[in-house]
């Protein structure tokens, strides 16, 4: 079994990413659901940190690409060179080749990169020319979004953000956080702190992924989790209010990320059946980049995340 060996992952995440528990947990659960990450924040909070600690974690090579205004999609895919030697066209791997792959600031580039990393997210595969090249069976990417400033920046479409399995938002530590952090970086900087994590293998992954969808689903919470994504749709059954907040609900995906991710949680905390608390814990994170908001909820200052927990409010718990 190893979910023991995925514990100690999780103790070596909380100890690499001080303070970003949520952050560590939902690597973990994204990881085990087979999804991408978005995660959104200020600088400086451990973002790069974090997914490169996973990398060290599991038997996997890591890539990071930091998005820019003037990258190409072949800068991320790869691209067809001309060999002289052979006459020939030779098809050269982009850094998307990798077990995770971290899109940096993926929102300060145009639609055409994105759109790239579109079709490797969704089809596990990119195409370049006319012919289509697989990528790595164990494949996640964590995207980073800098939300403190927005000249030249270009917004993901709804389809892109829709194939993104959650959404973060995070924020600053504490003061008691910033003190661990300091003195971290401290022993860090003196060769003090070393990891001696065992990396959990392919098929570790692999097995763990086949256990948590094998975890018990009520068919009452099976209907609880439907039963929240038409709150979105259809509001006016639950609310009027509500109504007047919501422009448009969530696809199925989000039926499909729910449960995927409420499964993992189960499974990360030792549990072989999914209860209502695993679905409420990733509600907010599943429909945060899914659910848009009307024009007066905005003028309102009614948040996603507001909206949202009004739903698990309003929606009765079986």
């Amino acid at each position: 079994m190893p979910l023991s060996r995925f514990q100690l992952l999780k103790n070596h995440l909380d100890h690499q990413i001080i303070g970003q528990h949520e952050l560590t947990e939902n690597l973990l659960i994204a990881l085990i659901a087979n999804g991408h990450l978005l995660v959104e924040g200020p600088p400086g909070l451990a973002k790069t940190r974090a997914i490169n600690a996973l990398s060290d974690g599991i038997e996997g090579d890591f890539h990071r690409i930091q998005f820019t205004p003037d990258l190409l999609p072949a800068d991320v895919t790869g691209t067809d060179i001309y060999r002289a030697q052979t006459g020939k066209f030779h098809f050269e791997a982009g850094p998307i080749f990798h077990n995770l792959v971290l899109a940096d600031e993926i929102n300060r580039s145009p639609a055409k990169v994105q759109s790239a990393l579109l079709e490797a997210m969704a089809e596990g595969q990119i195409t370049v020319g006319q012919k289509s090249y697989p990528l790595p069976e164990l494949f996640m990417v964590m995207a980073t979004q800098n939300p403190l400033e927005n000249e030249g920046t270009y917004p993901l479409p709804e389809a892109q953000l829709d194939r993104f399995l959650l959404h973060l938002v995070l924020d600053y530590p504490d003061a008691n956080t910033e003190l661990d952090i300091l003195r971290l970086s401290r022993q860090e900087a003196s060769g003090q702190r070393t990891s001696n994590i065992v990396p959990l293998s392919e098929q570790e992954i692999k097995l763990a992924r086949e256990q948590a969808l094998d975890l018990y689903l009520a068919p009452s919470l099976e209907r609880y989790i439907v039963e929240l994504v038409i709150a979105t749709r259809q509001p006016k059954l639950y609310d009027d209010e509500l109504s007047q907040w919501i422009e448009f609900g969530v696809s199925p995906r989000a039926s499909i990320a729910i449960e995927r991710c409420a499964r993992a949680r189960a499974w990360l905390h030792q549990r072989d059946f999914v209860s209502p608390e695993d679905i409420q814990a990733v509600v907010p994170n599943a429909l945060r980049h899914r659910l848009i908001r009307s024009y007066h909820a905005e003028a309102e200052g009614v948040s996603v995340d507001n909206i949202v927990n009004r739903i698990l409010s309003m929606v009765a718990v079986p």
